[in-house]
């Protein structure tokens, strides 16, 4: 699971289609989780070009928290439109 999406990173630098998963995904207490999503340019690069930490509030009877962050992420403004991949 992942989403697809173009950025233009903060040094200008245009990621078309870029591949962006969810790594190191934690339960912080029963109501949040926090991991990091790395963004790559595709999904076979061998480096990534971004990493960012998030974190959300979590719902025991819900989903697995992997599609939970997942959720989370098309809900914020930097991951609207993004294509699940």
């Amino acid at each position: 699971m992942a989403l697809e999406k173009t950025v233009i990173t903060p040094q200008g630098f245009e990621a078309v289609n870029s591949y962006h998963r969810v790594k190191n995904l934690s339960l912080t207490s029963k109501t949040s989780i926090s991991f990091h999503v790395q963004s790559l340019k595709s999904i076979d690069a061998p480096l990534e070009f971004a990493s960012e930490f998030y974190s959300c509030s979590f719902d025991l009877d819900g989903e697995n928290p992997i599609k939970q962050a997942y959720k989370h992420l098309k809900s914020l403004p930097e991951f609207l439109n993004a294509k699940d991949c």
